[in-house]
This record gives C-alpha cells, sequence and structure tokens, in this order.
C-alpha cells in the first residue's frame, strides 16, 4: 500500500473559458474525496445550486471570490448576491486562506467578481461524481456555437445539482 503524491502543476488538467480544473485526488485514489485545484477566471459565477448527497469543501489560495452558503430566505432564482438567511446571513468575499465548507442540503455559489482569475482548491465527496460531471461539462462548454443550457441542466440533474440560479461566464 503506498500513498500518492502530486507535484505542484502535477494532475490531469481541464481547461476551458469557464474555468481551469486540475484533478489532483480522484475515486481511484481515495473512498472519501476528489480533490481538484480551480482556477476561476474573471466573470465566472457558478450559480446557486445544492446537492442532496454531496459534501464540498473550498479554500481559497490565491484572489477573491464572492460566495454563499446558506438556505436563503427565498429561493427565488434571482441573483444570489442579494440574498440573505433568516438568521442575517449574507453573501462574502472570500480571500486567500477561507475555507467553505458546504454539507449536503446547503445552497452555495461561488463568483469572479474581480479583473484577477481566482485559485482555489476544491474538494467534493463522494467521488467518483464531480470528476466525471467535470469531464461532461467541460465537452458543453467547448462545443462550439452557443453554449447548450439544456444540457447543461440535464447534465447536473444527473450529478446530484439543482441549479436554483444560472451559471455564467465569459466566452473567449
Amino acid at each position: 500500500m503506498s500513498g500518492l503524491l502530486v507535484p505542484p502543476g502535477h494532475g490531469r488538467n481541464l481547461r476551458s473559458t469557464a474555468h481551469d480544473v486540475t484533478f489532483k485526488v480522484t475515486g481511484e485514489h481515495s473512498r472519501v474525496s476528489s480533490s481538484f485545484e480551480v482556477v476561476v477566471p474573471p466573470g465566472f459565477d457558478v450559480g446557486a445550486h445544492v446537492h442532496t448527497r454531496s459534501e464540498e469543501l473550498f479554500y481559497v489560495l490565491e484572489g477573491e471570490l464572492e460566495v454563499m452558503a446558506f438556505e436563503p430566505r427565498v429561493r427565488d432564482g434571482g441573483d444570489w448576491r442579494l440574498w440573505d438567511s433568516r438568521d442575517g446571513r449574507r453573501p462574502v468575499r472570500a480571500e486567500p486562506g477561507t475555507v467553505i465548507v458546504v454539507p449536503p442540503g446547503c445552497p452555495h455559489a461561488f463568483a469572479n467578481r474581480s479583473d484577477t482569475p481566482a485559485r482555489m482548491f476544491f474538494q467534493a465527496s463522494p467521488p467518483p461524481d464531480h470528476e466525471r460531471y467535470f469531464e461532461e461539462l467541460f465537452e458543453i462548454l467547448e462545443a462550439p456555437g452557443q453554449i447548450d443550457h439544456e444540457a447543461i441542466e440535464s447534465l447536473r440533474r444527473r450529478y446530484d445539482i439543482e441549479q436554483l440560479t444560472p451559471m455564467r461566464h465569459h466566452r473567449a
């Protein structure tokens, strides 16, 4: 039995105009979680969403992200940046060193509203759901022509993602 060591700059990389994901630990190596390094470009908004089974952890390494991880008063589908919770929580700016833990059933979102890329460590449990999700999402995002939002919606349903507000990004 041996452990896994993934040096800086290593791991399988998927790159699109939406973001850049490097697979660090996959279901092949862990029964507990998949781990990724994610570069989030300016203008990307994952959109508010919720998982019934998955647990996630985000650790901001560089740059800043606007984030939320709480049950809003109303899941109205509007701009999640304006949401608040019954106990007064609101979206916040996450700077390097910020950790966000999202249990199953908790609505959450992140967006890069700055003009520079942000980089985060992202962990999703159980594996390999997010690995497969990223692979299929990148195929949709990089297909020629207009983004197929129906295909993204179908993909998200298959991978335990209930989308509450739309994903947004700027194509290059």
